[in-house]
């Protein structure tokens, strides 16, 4: 189940998780292997990234790059172009948004354009990236991506020869061998190491190392044939001008390697690999799989630790799907207490893999909402904290449903009344008793009714104001339905015709509950008003000591009394 000692710092915003975080998957891509193609365009983008905040999401993971199994690497230049109008106007909306990106040029513009974190598929094995995310105030997420099986043992047939002649004849094989190989290395050295050799680590400042990415080898890139090396030449001479003059479309980096990693990843799951060896068991040892992962993690978790970003701005995911079979993600999935036990918030980003299709029999990517939902809620409960999936709408039901009955968890939150239409204080007093009777609700105190002068609307009669401190096992967005309903039930119209600051019977603001962020068009939270409106801030002086003091704590900002709106002209009563 969540831990609700964990915290996570994002920038300005700090999650809380006494209840699962969701995060929303927006892909600004035309080749995502689930939904490419669907928001590629930034307003289709944008739209429903504001529709996953008003279906339940906390945070929104936005990525401008697919890194699917055998994905086309995309420059920097482009994903920036498709990801930063998404990001500036969800975070304009208070939305937490995440950029998943492995270049820091794309991350460094997002966060500028208002993410408040960094996800990074490479798990920060980029020292500049590293050196980034250690100069801003921004969540990290440590992802491992990279092959986790152990090297394969082969066994040859060894005829042994005791005698002297042989021993002899073996050593200078030996020897003859030992010489080609120093033939060919190159004459020239730099600093000790041999030219060609490929980089396994580089300095961070402060004399850290940084390890080289998990996923082994770039695949070299393939040389043409010779018929092909004979021909180019008189193609060239035969194209046309207009062709020539063309700008050619980038190619992919060649020394790519999570490209090479996924391309591998790829055909393993495709190829049928035939075998004489029969097992005890259904899975690999799970030992050795667990100390890549869970070694990686903490490796780097480290190494960003060393570099100034504080401890509680980690946050780690295993990767699933990148560089492993279904078979090693179930084993990693399983082991996800361990993985919990680092003490960093943990993420469950199993969303429509291709190993959740494996176990539910589903093929089509899409399909495997109800699958991932199964694996999601098994993570929950040996610790994930934070679950990244495509659907937001159905996972927010699911989650709602499962936590209401297994954790029981009432919260504190306010509700400002207001109304300036009819009986104001029958119409205060009749929402205060429609709110006890919400469900998994009650109740807990209320100010004293105020009159207050009108606000932003001004030609328009006095206010009656209160506010409702209540319990609540409700998740926000839910409980802010049934605030509506009350709203109709007792004669709120909140058509188009109306104006929005207009003359109303009953007006219900949520305007804070304990441990929530929320963003987006439905609701914000904390209220974003609530520092300038002195009709609210008064009432709350009945229930808490120094409102303004609390609200200030909690990122809002709060004005002085007489820059203020709607002010507090006397006294109605108590509740």
């Amino acid at each position: 189940m969540a831990n609700d000692s964990k915290t996570w710092r994002c920038g300005k915003y700090e999650l809380s998780f006494d209840r699962p975080r969701i995060m929303g998957v927006l892909n600004v891509t035309p080749d995502s292997f689930s939904d490419g193609g669907e928001h590629f365009d930034p307003d289709a983008a944008i739209e429903y990234g504001l529709a996953m905040l008003d279906a339940g999401a906390d945070i929104i993971d936005v990525g401008g790059e697919s890194t699917r199994p055998g994905f086309t690497p995309v420059n920097p230049d482009e994903e920036a172009r498709r990801v930063l109008p998404v990001v500036r106007a969800l975070a304009k909306e208070g939305a937490i948004v995440s950029i998943d990106t492995r270049h820091v040029a794309v991350a460094k513009a997002a966060v500028r354009c208002g993410a408040s974190i960094v996800n990074d598929v490479t798990g920060f094995t980029d020292p500049k990236m590293v050196e980034f995310v250690a100069t801003s105030t921004c969540g990290v997420i440590v992802m491992h991506a990279g092959e986790v099986a152990a090297p394969t043992r082969t066994h040859a047939t060894v005829q042994l020869d005791t005698s002297a002649a042989a021993f002899v004849a073996e050593k200078a094989r030996e020897a003859a061998a030992e010489a080609a190989r120093e033939a060919e290395k190159p004459a020239r050295r730099r600093r000790g190491k041999l030219l060609g050799e490929p980089k396994t680590e580089a300095k961070l400042p402060g004399g850290v190392v940084q390890p080289s990415l998990p996923f082994g080898d770039p695949e070299p890139a393939p040389e043409p044939a010779d018929e092909q090396k004979q021909e180019a030449p008189a193609a060239e001479e035969a194209a046309p001008v207009s062709e020539a003059a063309a700008t050619p479309e980038p190619a992919p980096e060649p020394n790519d390697r999570l490209a090479a990693m996924m391309r591998r990843s790829a055909r393993r799951e495709e190829a049928y690999v035939p075998t004489s060896q029969l097992r005890r068991f259904t899975l690999p040892d799970s030992a050795p799989i667990m100390r890549r992962v869970m070694g990686f993690l903490s490796d780097q978790a480290r190494t960003l630790i060393h570099a100034g970003v504080s401890r509680d701005r980690i946050c780690i995911d295993p990767g699933p799907g990148f560089g492993k079979t279904a078979n090693e993600d179930i084993v990693i999935q399983r082991e996800t207490a361990k993985m919990a036990s680092l003490g960093y918030p943990l993420m469950c980003a199993v969303s429509r893999k291709r190993f959740v299709g494996a176990v539910s029999g589903v093929t089509e990517a899409a399909a495997r909402d109800a699958a991932t939902f199964g694996v999601c809620l098994g993570a929950i409960q040996a610790g994930a904290n934070i679950v990244r999936v495509h659907d937001v709408t159905g996972f927010a039901q699911f989650l709602n449903g499962y936590w209401a009955v297994a954790k029981p968890q009432p919260r504190r939150a306010f509700v400002a009344v207001g109304s300036n239409l009819g009986h104001r204080c029958d119409n205060i007093r009749a929402a205060r008793d429609m709110i006890a009777e919400i469900p998994l609700t009650c109740v807990s105190n209320c100010s004293r009714i105020y009159e207050s002068e009108p606000a932003y609307e001004t030609r328009q009669d006095a206010f009656a104001n209160a506010v409702i401190e209540i319990k609540t096992e409700l998740a926000p967005l839910v409980l802010l339905d049934e605030l509506m309903k009350i709203e109709a039930e007792l004669g709120r119209d909140r058509s188009k015709k109306t104006k929005a600051n207009g003359p109303r019977t009953i007006d219900l603001d949520l305007l804070w509950m304990d441990g929530e962020t929320h963003g987006g068009k439905k609701l914000r939270l904390p209220h974003p008003l609530i520092g300038e409106r002195d009709f609210v801030l008064v009432p709350l002086e009945d229930l808490m000591h120094d409102p303004a003091r609390f609200f200030r704590y909690n990122g809002v900002e709060v004005k002085e009394p007489e820059e203020r709106v709607g002010h507090i002209v006397g006294e109605l009563g108590r509740m």
